[in-house]
């Protein structure tokens, strides 16, 4: 392990994530102190939380579901503003760098100009694995918890999601960035579970900031879901596919609405199930996350933090929980049943149908039919009864 070291006042320092590795909140970070940083002399483009678009444009990347596509143009303007910036310090994050192969890694790097630097954040691939499983299915994937472990852990890994590979071999990726960008400008952030404000100081000294300049961002859009909060976005998922409702309206209906008017208007009980890795898995995860570690310590980058901790498997081990997946059991709570027609209303409908056609359809009496088809029958014996 090395000490953090400031980087040079004209340096280019991009985050690549990669996904699930505090991407979401360092970003949230930077762009509530963006005025502040420019103080300081340091640049935090575009305006939202990350630049989004032009960066899956340069990585290839599909639209998330029902978004348009990404256009080329715009990650070569943002490539040349970064390059106009002068002997000021930019700072650029995005977990979808990770989807880079080793030709877009060289031209990203490239296109940015002199003095990129690359931080990878990384987090145990135990604590990954649900919160990656998680962000799928927000995505309109329809796979189970249980069924997905079990692709992608297998030997070879047989999964639907091919690309989890590419962002979470963790050696692999610092290795393809590190050829490109050169060894000495890489540096690994081996996250410490136990101390919250590590990633907000450890950029803080990357980039010449004071200690305790970035704050947290509280957004409550953030959290994870719960194990009824995803049993139902599956089985909306699976309602979306088959009444055919156009892919352009899911980011709308399902992204924009029910998953996001879940996230922030309900807060789950005290003791209501989170989703649960199996011991097998977390187990399996644990020394594949080891191997990596050990990986990572041969190439010579720079490392910030306790890259060995990362293999060390969970202190209390995982409980093997009930399977998620269509055809498991329910279990899904009234309430959480109720914001999601909520925030489905709040977005306008999926189908192409006007908010009061849809409202029309979701009487007491039927919320369980207008939110689940299948299966039916088992929610409601799920239900709480009312006198």
């Amino acid at each position: 392990m090395v000490a953090v070291r400031q980087l040079p006042s004209d340096a280019r320092l991009l985050h690549i994530g990669p996904h699930k590795t505090g991407s979401s909140a360092i970003q949230g970070a930077l762009h509530a102190a963006r005025d502040r940083l420019a103080a300081h002399s340091v640049i935090y483009p575009g305006r939202g939380r990350q630049t989004l678009w032009p960066i899956l444009a340069v990585t290839g990347q599909p639209p998330l579901r029902g978004e348009p596509s990404p256009d080329i143009a715009w990650w070569d303007q943002l490539a040349r503003d970064i390059r106009t910036a002068g002997d000021q310090r930019v700072v650029l994050s995005s977990e979808f760098f990770a989807e880079a192969d080793d030709v877009t890694a060289a031209r990203v790097v490239a296109d940015l100009g002199p003095g990129v630097h690359v931080v990878v954040t990384l987090r145990p691939l135990t604590r990954i694995l649900p919160s990656q499983w998680q962000q799928y299915i927000q995505n309109g994937y329809r796979f189970g918890y249980t069924e997905w472990l079990e692709g992608i852990l297998s030997e070879p890994p047989r999964t639907p999601t091919p690309g989890f590979w590419r962002r979470h071999r963790h050696d692999e990726l610092v290795a393809r960035w590190a050829e490109v960008a050169g060894v000495s400008n890489v540096t690994v952030i081996a996250l410490d579970e136990t101390d919250r404000l590590m990633l907000l100081r450890t950029f803080e000294s990357l980039l010449g900031l004071p200690a305790g300049f970035l704050v947290f961002e509280q957004r409550a859009a953030n959290r994870s879901l719960t194990q009824a909060e995803a049993e139902l976005v599956l089985r909306l998922n699976e309602e979306f596919s088959q009444r055919e409702w156009p892919d352009r309206n899911y980011a709308r209906f399902m992204r924009y609405g029910v998953i996001e008017q879940m996230k922030t208007a309900r807060q789950p009980p005290a003791g209501e199930p989170a989703i649960a890795t199996p011991a097998w898995a977390a187990a399996r995860a644990a020394d594949i996350s080891a191997e990596m570690a050990g990986n990572i310590k041969r190439l010579g980058v720079h490392i910030v933090g306790d890259v060995e901790a990362l293999g060390t498997p969970p202190v209390t081990g995982p409980v093997t929980g009930p399977a998620i997946g269509l055809d498991a059991p329910p279990g899904i709570a009234l309430e959480a049943a109720v914001q999601a027609v909520v925030g489905a209303c709040a977005a306008g409908g999926a189908g192409g149908l006007p908010t009061e056609d849809l409202v029309r359809g979701v009487a007491a009496s039927s919320l369980a039919k207008v939110l689940i088809n299948r299966g039916k029958r088992r929610v409601l014996r799920a239900l709480p009864r009312t006198r």
